[in-house]
């Protein structure tokens, strides 16, 4: 695997001016435009053969100048899609375009995508602007577009990593798991998974109710060791799994992080309110803002049902949770199959009104690490239509009583759930027309990532968002 640059390069044409790895994808740069045009097939082929993932982008002096490609762009995406920003990244010959409706700036078939590329030589990404404006989705992309030389040398070297040579062969197999937080509590959820090859960290939460000697993962165990660390894997954006995450890029730690879109921008999020509560306490937050921003730097982000290596020996697999926004089950395929492990994280095995039920069909399985925060026989909760009906009425008297309703909620996913079954409640008459929600602080902070990520919430919801008839936005709902 060290020199399978060499063996693509060795399958192609003489058109290939240098090939780099993102992660564990494989990018070819050419200068010829017939290839980059006409090439697919070539690629293809390759793909085939190697069963890895190769893209074919255009060599720096072979793409449009900015403002050429830029007003090009503006042509060929219909003003109904409202394209709202193009960001340039020259390291990599991408061009991101923001959109309102992903659909019409596609096009059907991706014939819109394609007519950029063959008129700029840019390989388009086609990003979703949230229905609702989030800072910090912005402020993110904003801070991977702003070092594009450091971004690309930092996924060239994971690949890198990822391709050395290895050999099963050559050394004993073995998988070993140490619980450094989570085992028999709730809290500071932290699994270190160690193999001949690999070191990886399953989240790195903080238990936020605990003192200060039982807040933190046992960091100090003699196996763990974060020089050694080959990556970071975060199952979701909840504290007690993502609150120390910040504090190992602190302590120096540089390697790639693996989470989804949405939990990338929740746990960022969660983090800047971390500190400014520290603060508000008057006490001193164990990590900065600039080190959430370094985390952000070394993320790598996966969809659900998406496969990749992050270590020689070791492949991942995000599965929904139903969480969260973003939750996922993390499936490590280790050793080239010799084996498989799900670590679950916390899931949901109910359908909600924002997310879906839990995936439960996997390739393969051998061990299962499971949640069972309510696994307990007396842990037996009413059905939640039940639940949705005595919320609706607790607020109905208190209305008739002219009276005003409080809701304290969590604001990751929670709080969604909360405005989705008021609204609906509101839609149906169940309430009256009249009443107005007024939503604080982070709740509406976390909505709005929400609208920049449709892909990951419920099948039924997911379709009002495309539609735009997105309950969210309902004239009744109103941001504080």
């Amino acid at each position: 695997m060290s020199d399978i640059l060499k063996v693509i390069l060795g399958e192609l044409p003489k058109v290939i001016d240098s090939g780099s790895f993102e992660g564990a994808n494989i990018v070819l740069y050419t200068s010829d435009k017939k290839f980059f045009l006409e090439g697919e097939e070539e690629i293809r082929r390759i793909v085939d053969k190697i069963k890895k993932r190769i893209e074919l982008r255009a060599s720096k002096e072979l793409l449009l100048e900015k403002e050429k490609a830029e007003k090009i762009i503006l042509e060929l995406v219909p003003k109904e899609a409202e394209p709202q920003k193009i960001l340039f990244d020259e390291e990599r010959s991408v061009v991101v375009i923001e959109v309102k409706k992903p659909g019409l700036a596609i096009g059907k078939g991706g014939e819109l995508l394609k007519e950029i590329k063959e008129k700029t030589f840019w390989t388009p990404i086609i990003l979703r602007v949230p229905a609702i404006e989030s800072r910090i989705t912005t402020a993110i992309r904003h801070t991977l577009f702003e070092k594009e030389g450091y971004r690309k040398k930092f996924l060239n070297a994971i690949g890198k990593k990822i391709y050395k040579e290895w050999s099963p062969e050559k050394k004993e197999e073995w998988v070993r798991i140490s619980f450094l937080g989570a085992a028999r509590e709730v809290g500071r959820s932290c699994l270190l998974l160690q193999t001949p090859e690999s070191k990886i960290l399953l989240d790195c939460g903080i238990d936020v109710a605990a003192g200060n000697t039982e807040k933190f993962p046992y960091l100090n165990a003699p196996e763990f060791d974060l020089k050694n660390l080959d990556a970071i894997i975060v199952s979701h954006a909840h504290l007690d799994h993502s609150g120390l995450l910040f504090y190992l890029y602190k302590l120096g730690y540089r390697g790639p992080c693996y989470m989804t879109p949405p939990t990338r921008d929740i746990a960022a999020l969660l983090a800047l309110d971390f500190i400014g509560v520290s603060y508000k306490k008057a006490e001193s937050p164990f990590f900065k803002v600039s080190d959430v921003k370094t985390m952000i730097k070394h993320s790598i982000e996966l969809n659900y049902n998406e496969v990749t290596d992050i270590t020689p020996d070791v492949r991942l697999t995000f599965y929904n949770a139903g969480h969260c926004l973003g939750s996922a089950m993390v499936h490590l395929n280790i050793g080239n199959g010799l084996h498989n492990l799900l670590y679950t994280g916390d899931f949901k095995f109910s359908k909600t009104r924002v997310l879906d039920r839990a995936a439960f069909h996997f390739p393969r399985l051998e061990t299962l690490i499971c949640e069972s925060t309510y696994g307990g026989k007396e842990n037996v909760f009413l059905p939640r239509k039940e639940l949705e009906n005595m919320l609706i009425e607790i607020i109905k008297k208190t209305l008739e009583r002219k009276g005003k309703v409080l809701i304290p909620v969590l604001g990751v996913g929670r709080g969604q759930e909360e405005i989705l079954v008021i609204a609906n409640a509101i839609k149906e008459g169940l309430l009256p027309k009249d009443v107005r929600v007024y939503v604080d602080g982070l709740v509406w902070d976390v909505t709005a990532i929400h609208t920049a990520y449709p892909n990951f919430l419920s099948s039924s919801l997911r379709t009002l968002v495309f539609q735009y008839e997105y309950t969210f936005l309902m004239e009744i709902i109103k941001h504080v």
